[in-house]
């Protein structure tokens, strides 16, 4: 038998009974926000991991759209259920050994009773695109929101001319964005990132967008179509 499905089972087996028991879906909206800033409830919509939608049934690893899972969770042969998913909640690593997911778990069986209530319902066929929207509204506030300004993430096709990128140039330790508005503003190298989002919300071909990332308002991302556009977008120029 695969060893990653004894665990699996092992785990089942010394699950709280609180996982038999119904939880409260409101609270665990509320604790959804720790969930929000990696996955979303919106069908293929993957972020740092996959979507969590039509998750009960589905095989661990499975998802077609996600290409980040680890060996490991691949492997598994995990059903998520009810008592599969108590499981994981609790702790990920000991039941599926070396997979990639940062997270320690959750060690109150309450607090995992009203998640997995939330998402049963969130996260089935057919679920309310608004109760969407607004879990992951309240999830994404906080460290990320400082990058996105809180909420879903924006369609990066339709962004005010301050967030169109039209030249960029480098000099020594210094890139310099030049946006659709006629700014232009200076960034230490460590203090500008290059990104890529081939999403539907994604930017155009050729038209990337810049969005301001920390705390500080000193650093920001530059976020383009394709890989093969950020070397023909810098020009170096002193």
């Amino acid at each position: 038998m695969n060893k990653f499905v004894i665990a699996a089972l092992a785990t089942s087996v010394s699950l709280s009974p609180a996982v038999a028991q119904p939880g409260d879906a409101s609270r665990g909206r509320q604790d959804f926000r720790a969930c929000a800033p990696c996955h979303s409830l919106e069908p293929d919509r993957n972020m740092t991991g996959p979507s969590l939608a039509n998750l009960w049934g589905r095989k661990a690893g499975s998802l077609p759209s996600f290409d980040r899972y680890s060996d490991a969770l691949k492997s598994s042969g995990i059903i998520w259920d009810d008592r599969a998913l108590d499981g994981w909640l609790t702790d990920p690593q000991r039941m599926v050994p070396d997979n990639e997911m940062p997270f320690e778990g959750i060690k109150d069986a309450r607090v995992r009773a009203d998640l997995l209530a939330f998402l049963k319902d969130a996260t089935k066929p057919g679920a309310a695109p608004g109760r969407t929207a607004q879990a992951q509204m309240k999830g994404m506030g906080g460290m990320m929101g400082g990058m996105m300004g809180g909420g879903r993430d924006p369609n990066l096709k339709s962004l005010e001319p301050a967030k169109q990128v039209k030249a960029i140039t480098y000099c020594r330790d210094t890139y310099r964005v030049t946006t659709a508005d006629g700014k232009t503003r200076a960034f230490w190298e460590r203090n500008l990132r290059f990104m890529t989002d081939s999403s539907r919300d994604g930017p155009e071909k050729g038209a990337p967008a810049t969005m301001p990332a920390g705390m500080l308002g000193d650093r920001a991302a530059v976020i383009f179509a394709a890989p093969e556009e950020i070397t023909k977008m810098i020009e170096a120029r002193c």
